[in-house]
């Protein structure tokens, strides 16, 4: 098969070195509008950096890896599906919900296969937790709770903290879980001086019961991975910058020590860390994706697929909606003198509805101002509650 690039940046030289080592894949060509600076790079010789994706499309691929800014995404996509050509995109699938509806219409309408480059998800230490997670090794699950900060990434100039950095955690809560998002609230911090924010806290629940929390900055020196599933029968933790899983079980010894059961409870049970092959995640991603468009579909392949990275965009959009709604505080001040009903709450968790089953191919063009897809007011945030997961876990270690 014949494989292409959009984008040279940080993410597209690595996507670049993958594919000119990919089995079974010849890379033809890159395409970057600043032309060729990375000299010394991952391009092998003989491969071209284009100014258009029309002269990419002109050269014949089968597919293409789109790792251009985020804002791009939808353009560069639609082009590729008006060409029939298959995409694997970068996350987030697009800048915003509509714009990703219209790129899952454009793919899905051809029959073209499209994925989402979440990475997470191909972390060998996720992949263990959610085959665990599947066999019922935790029993009933009670709890998500991820944290994902480090320092500022130079490379991003066009979104901010929640789409570039909490959309992982979105993803991959939906999918270790087998549920979707029913409700939640957030809060951001912009202290950097750009225009989008630094800084998110979000708490929820899933269609099934279980309570979410995520944590995600770039203002922090101390660089942080981490996701842990607490449930009946104790609590998975992973940590996928070194891609290690550990289990901590509940307790089935007394401790008979007094001064310590005010720090760990009155049992506590073994910690397993578990020993398992580990694979390049961004590797894994790639061979999967060349596996479904070989397949000429997604579904069943272990890709993200475009209609689960929508859900995703669907889910930050409701993030950034509620982080923008608790700034209009409602109620809160003290009871006045005689009134027995006491304070209001300051804010209430945004629902999270269902999406319509299918994007709307006569909705707004692409080039619309941002103002004509802002909700309003009386609008709650809508994603997709359907999961979509597979059913048996697909291992890459």
């Amino acid at each position: 098969m014949r494989a292409g690039l959009v984008g040279l940046g940080v993410m597209g030289r690595n996507h670049a070195r993958i594919l000119a080592a990919l089995d079974g894949v010849e890379f033809v060509g890159v395409v970057d509008p600043a032309g060729a600076p990375h000299t010394g790079g991952p391009l092998p010789p003989g491969v071209p950096v284009l100014r258009e994706v029309a002269d990419l499309l002109a050269l014949g691929v089968d597919y293409a890896v789109v790792a251009c800014p985020t804002a791009l995404h939808e353009e560069v996509g639609l082009q590729l599906a008006a060409h029939d050509v298959c995409a694997l995109l970068e996350k987030p699938l697009a800048h915003t919900p509509q714009a990703a509806r219209r790129l899952v219409h454009a793919f899905e309408e051809r029959g073209l296969v499209a994925g989402v480059g979440h990475v997470e998800r191909f972390n060998p230490a996720l992949q263990q937790l959610r085959s665990r997670l599947e066999a019922g090794e935790l029993g009933d699950l009670f709890q998500v709770v991820t944290r994902r900060q480090g320092p500022f990434p130079h490379r991003i100039a066009d979104v901010g903290v929640v789409k570039d950095l909490a959309t992982h955690d979105i993803d991959l809560t939906g999918w270790i879980t087998g549920q979707g998002y029913a409700s939640l609230s957030a809060r951001t911090v912009s202290k950097s001086g750009r225009e989008h924010e630094d800084m998110v806290a979000v708490v929820g629940s899933l269609t099934g019961g279980t309570m979410v929390s995520h944590l995600v900055n770039w203002l922090s020196p101390l660089k942080e991975r981490f996701t842990a599933v607490t449930g009946e029968r104790g609590c998975f933790v992973a940590d996928t910058l070194t891609a290690d899983l550990t289990f901590h079980a509940n307790g089935a010894v007394a401790t008979e020590w007094e001064a310590l059961r005010a720090f760990r409870g009155v049992a506590e049970g073994d910690a397993v860390r578990y020993a398992f092959p580990k694979r390049e995640p961004l590797l894994v991603e790639h061979e999967r994706f060349r596996d479904a468009v070989r397949r000429g579909t997604g579904e069943g392949s272990g890709i993200v697929t475009a209609r689960e990275g929508l859900r995703t965009v669907e889910v930050s959009a409701a993030v950034l909606e509620s982080a923008r709604e608790a700034g209009r505080v409602r109620g809160g001040a003290p009871p006045a003198a005689g009134d027995t009903a006491g304070p209001q709450p300051l804010v209430v968790a945004s629902p999270v509805g269902v999406s319509a089953p299918a994007p709307d191919p006569d909705g707004p063009a692409p080039h619309q101002t941002a103002a004509s897809h802002a909700p309003t007011a009386s609008h709650a945030p809508t994603v997709s509650q359907d999961p979509a997961a597979p059913t048996i876990a697909e291992h890459t270690a």
